[in-house]
């Protein structure tokens, strides 16, 4: 594919400096792409530079292999898409033997997420990918609400923080906690995550929801809920981002959900965002990320900043002053 076909790269203006650091992670910009939306990158690599982004989530891999759930497993809503794929994927060896490898030759930073059936499986697997080379970070997706125990450790702050502070002894990459929605303080679990070690959360992963076909009286997903992601649930996203900001959670916040343009992106890194994963809009257009990378450097001009860094919780120091 020619480089018209993934989208010509827009003069960078030298002074813009998009870096950003979360924790011991440390990316060339803050445009990551959600584990689950982007296949292995192989799946993308003719549609996008990979080597441009921030960083690069395959799908969630477990210790085992996982069938996943019964079909249906996608369903398109109002705003949005319903999953429930359930984390099907060939275990953690083949992804080492396999997928690895590729993804380990991209320029891009590759962060793992990993999902443990309970705590030792967790911190098994953090352990199993501290013997390779090739990976920047672990996101622990301690909040899938298509698996069984999928959310126990995002729902719970002692679980969550015993779970990161097991996966940090167990090896030297940076650790991301990947919170859940579906909770009443989403701000008690980024604390224990943060008491835990986390060098950073990631905020949201799906909402719990459902479809129904009123005709035959059945759910339309096999496994009767699903996750709800896309721009339905942007709204839900940015306050968690925002409440957890303001919060003076101690960690930084890597904003998701719904985010599909420069603007969403912008939005979560005035509300308290450090970095940012484009998630469903994968689905739909694939080279999303091209043309939000393109437009960065121009969005952080309009807000007179020369950094990320400087743009991230300019809500939150905004309204100090106005107070």
């Amino acid at each position: 594919m020619s480089a018209a076909g993934m989208g010509e790269r827009m003069p960078q203006d030298p002074n813009v400096d998009l870096r950003v650091q979360l924790g011991r992670l440390h990316l060339p910009n803050p445009v990551m792409v959600g584990s689950g939306t982007f296949g292995y990158a192989r799946e993308m690599a003719g549609l996008v530079d990979l080597s441009r982004l921030g960083a690069i989530l395959p799908k969630t891999v477990t210790s085992q292999p996982r069938a996943g759930n019964a079909p249906w497993r996608t369903v398109e809503t109002t705003g949005g898409m319903l999953n429930s794929i359930g984390l099907d994927n060939d275990g953690l060896e083949v992804f080492c033997e396999k997928h690895l490898p590729y993804l380990r030759g991209l320029k891009a930073p590759v962060v793992v997420s990993i999902a443990g059936r309970d705590y030792d499986d967790f911190v098994g697997m953090a352990a199993r990918l501290s013997r390779e080379e090739g990976i920047a970070a672990i996101e622990l997706n301690i909040s899938c609400p298509n698996v069984s125990h999928g959310v126990d450790f995002g729902t719970d702050a002692a679980m969550c923080e015993r779970v990161v502070r097991g996966c940090r002894e167990a090896c030297g990459f940076p650790i991301i906690a990947k919170l859940t929605p579906n909770v009443t303080n989403i701000v008690e679990i980024a604390e224990a995550a943060a008491q835990g070690g986390a060098d950073a959360v990631s905020a949201i992963n799906t909402c719990l929801g459902m479809a129904v076909d009123w005709r035959r009286a059945r759910p339309l997903l096999g496994n009767v809920m699903g996750g709800l992601s896309g721009p339905a649930i942007k709204p839900i996203a940015l306050s968690a981002v925002y409440r957890i900001a303001k919060a003076g959670v101690k960690i930084p916040i890597i904003g998701i959900g719904g985010i599909a343009t420069i603007d969403d992106v912008m939005e979560f890194i005035v509300a308290g965002a450090t970095a940012v994963q484009i998630g469903t809009a994968n689905f739909y257009d694939p080279t999303v990320t091209m043309r939000i990378l393109d437009q960065l450097p121009a969005a952080l001009e309009e807000l007179k900043v020369r950094s990320v860094s400087e743009a991230v919780g300019l809500l939150l120091r905004r309204q100090k002053l106005a107070h």
